[in-house]
């Protein structure tokens, strides 16, 4: 036995119990401390084995921080195959959320208990690996091939009920899991029952096409991506003799596991973990209390923030100018969550109580109560401090006040109050109430409390949150600027909408720049711009197509045309010749002749562009390190994950590769668009990273 696992008998039964806290995961000191407690029961008093674990959670998964380094024996393979080998029946007590790993162990038991209320899964595709303990050849046996393929290639959990459905749960309990898991042992072992070694069984027979079918849809749904068609190839293998199909699910494995992609996403893994935290801000650090919030504002944007809080318990109340802007806000609400209902993301129960916590008014003084309140109004400085000055008079010492601006001085904001201490910035995504990242943005005066309370609220509301500084664009849009400056300068210089679309898809982004500006809306990035001095507007080229778009009322998808054209209803656009009639006039009035521009060449000025300004952030103190960086893109932007995110990519890429193309880029397009960031000609002339990529996670 170890620390961590401890082994008495009960009743007649083995009990082993698992203590690792916070998640019990499988480290070596676990392993090593289940097998020396299944070898002992081999030879005692016990009848029958229960394993069960401590807290809040049966096995959260493998201990993802030994990943990378020398394995130590014993092996999860080894030790599941030796709980199955067991002489005496084993049983798992499952509760919580039980992962990759620790669901491997529970399928290696002959029988498992769940409480009602817990989750299984196997999370490892998102970090580029495949079950590698026998997951891939137990669940096929179990609940064969499809539901398999399901499960591993989604890597979502599911509920304790859909896993007993598909025969990978035996028995459910609602209540007091221990005691019910005794019981059932001494159960199983009064009635004689066999112990079942799910390695004995055989997998139903399946049509071939099916392997086919996924193959496809994963093509379309992670494209580019490895490590999803290697679960395929390894669920195919559950077929041959189980000994067979275990080593062939090895040998898939150690390949995930030394695929860049693999490398990539588990430094996003960790880049997520450490971007919560704040440096120099206390762990103790005394969090407001948030029992309700308000948003002023109920367009898309504020509508989407308002759901964010209500499907996570928090009441709400929105606040318009007016009752039918009101009610046309709250029309959009009922149509998401109508959609949410649609997509099986709710039931119409669940959908009905989330929507029964977002109430309407017109009256700041319905925000009294609020704890926070969010504005989410135009991107027009003048209308956010007005409202800052109206929620200052409305709203209880102590509120938070938060702006969801895009672009804007937090800090200019917030003196059009009397407590700038109590005001941040929380920039959400849209659609809010689906994209997970939130810039939390520090003002001048922002107080500490007020910093970790909505860092934690973050991921209350199930959002990934990222510190930004106080900097025009913060971190993402800082960078989108650069991204889309490329964008529609190779527009004008020659490509179509769809080619620079085309070539960024075939990056690996989930969507190309103008397909996204479609769907945030042209007039967005107009309005900021109109904000600026024309000193501060950058490249006029840069623009000069988009605002021609939205003079001529083609302001994306919520007008029905964009750089694209839109059916009704439907959210991917056509091409549009009229677009191209547009771009052509635009070089012609600006002296820019058309050519022929390469999908690499594309590629790699907007992606590199990226690399270049996410250095310029982290060197001008915007982002705390770079590992934020590439949360945000990834999160925000759609930067695909199994690239790792900008920086990464450029790291691996190597910095003084990146610098030579960017001084290629400056002797062909200018200096005033590539100016290459300090920090990339420090690296790239050193070779080193060291100090810029650390394993900070203060």
């Amino acid at each position: 036995m170890s620390q961590t696992v401890t082994y008495a008998v009960e009743h007649g039964i083995g009990v082993i119990t698992i203590d690792n806290p916070p998640v019990n995961v499988l480290s070596t000191a676990v392993r090593r401390g289940i097998r020396d407690a299944v070898r002992s029961a081999q030879d005692d008093a016990s009848e029958a084995i229960l394993l069960r674990c401590a807290g809040r959670t049966f096995i959260a998964g493998a201990d993802i921080s030994e990943f990378g380094k020398p394995l130590e024996e014993p092996w999860l393979p080894g030790l599941c195959n030796e709980i199955e080998a067991s002489r005496k029946l084993v049983v798992a007590a499952v509760h919580g959320t039980t992962l990759g790993g620790g669901f491997e162990v529970a399928l290696s038991c002959h029988y498992r208990i769940a409480q009602a209320s817990s989750r299984v899964g196997f999370p490892e595709v998102n970090l580029g690996l495949l079950p590698g303990a026998g997951g891939t050849q137990r669940v096929p046996r179990l609940a064969g091939v499809p539901a398999a393929l399901d499960l591993i290639t989604a890597g979502k959990p599911i509920a304790a009920s859909e896993a007993a459905s598909l025969g990978l749960v035996d028995r459910i309990v609602e209540t007091d899991l221990d005691a019910a898991a005794l019981a059932y042992a001494c159960e199983l072992v009064d009635s004689n029952a066999p112990i079942r070694r799910t390695g004995e069984l055989d997998v139903a027979a399946v049509d071939p096409d099916v392997y086919t079918r996924v193959r496809a849809e994963l093509e379309r749904r992670a494209r580019g991506q490895t490590a999803p068609q290697r679960i395929v190839t390894a669920i195919e293998s559950a077929t041959l003799e189980f000994a067979d199909g275990l080593a062939r699910e090895r040998e898939l494995f150690m390949e995930c596991l030394g695929d860049p992609q693999s490398a990539a996403l588990r430094h996003l893994f960790f880049a997520e973990r450490k971007a919560a935290k704040i440096r120099g801000l206390p762990p103790a650090t005394i969090r407001r209390e948030i029992r309700q919030v308000g948003v002023v504002g109920a367009g898309t944007m504020g509508g989407g923030i308002a759901m964010s809080f209500a499907n996570a318990g928090v009441p709400v109340t929105l606040v318009e100018v007016d009752d039918e802007a009101l009610q046309r806000g709250l029309a959009v609400v009922d149509r998401n969550y109508a959609g949410s209902v649609a997509r099986g993301k709710l039931d119409e129960p669940g959908a009905a109580e989330c929507r029964a916590r977002i109430t309407g008014t017109t009256d700041y003084g319905g925000l009294a109560d609020a704890d926070l309140v969010i504005e989410a109004v135009f991107e027009d400085p003048g209308v956010k401090r007005d409202v800052f000055a109206r929620l200052d008079a409305a709203c209880k010492p102590g509120a938070i006040l938060a702006t969801n601006t895009s672009y804007q001085d937090v800090d200019a904001i917030a003196a059009a109050t009397s407590r700038p201490g109590d005001v941040l910035g929380l920039h959400f995504f849209s659609p809010a109430h689906i994209m997970k990242l939130l810039e939390v943005v520090r003002a001048t005066k922002t107080a500490d409390d007020v910093l970790a309370t909505c860092m934690a609220l973050a991921k209350r509301i199930g959002k990934v949150p990222v510190l930004a500084g106080n900097a025009y664009g913060f971190i993402g849009n800082r960078m989108l600027r650069g991204y889309m400056r490329e964008a529609q300068l190779c527009l004008l210089e020659g490509a179509t909408p769809e080619d620079v679309d085309a070539a960024l898809a075939g990056f690996g982004f989930a969507m190309g720049p103008f397909a996204v500006a479609d769907l945030a809306g042209l007039d967005v990035a107009w309005r900021a711009r109109q904000a600026l001095p024309e000193s501060e507007r950058g490249d006029p080229r840069a623009y000069r197509v988009a605002d021609a778009l939205v003079e001529m009322g083609r302001l994306g998808q919520k007008s029905g045309a964009g750089f694209y054209v839109y059916d009704p209803g439907a959210r991917k656009g056509r091409k549009d010749p009229a677009v191209l009639e547009v771009v052509e006039r635009c070089a012609r009035e600006l002296g820019v002749e058309r050519r022929p521009i390469p999908g690499g060449e594309i590629v790699d000025r907007l992606v590199l562009a990226l690399v270049n300004e996410g250095l310029s952030i982290v060197g001008d103190g915007i982002a705390q390190r770079p590992d934020d960086v590439d949360v945000v893109y990834v999160h925000g932007y759609g930067f695909p994950a199994w690239r790792g995110g900008p920086l990464y990519f450029g790291d691996h890429l190597g910095f003084e590769r990146v610098l030579e193309r960017v001084g290629e880029f400056r002797a062909r397009y200018g200096a005033d668009n590539w100016r290459p960031a300090p920090l990339l000609e420090k690296f790239a002339d050193s070779g080193s990273t060291n100090e810029l990529f650390t394993d900070d996670t203060a």
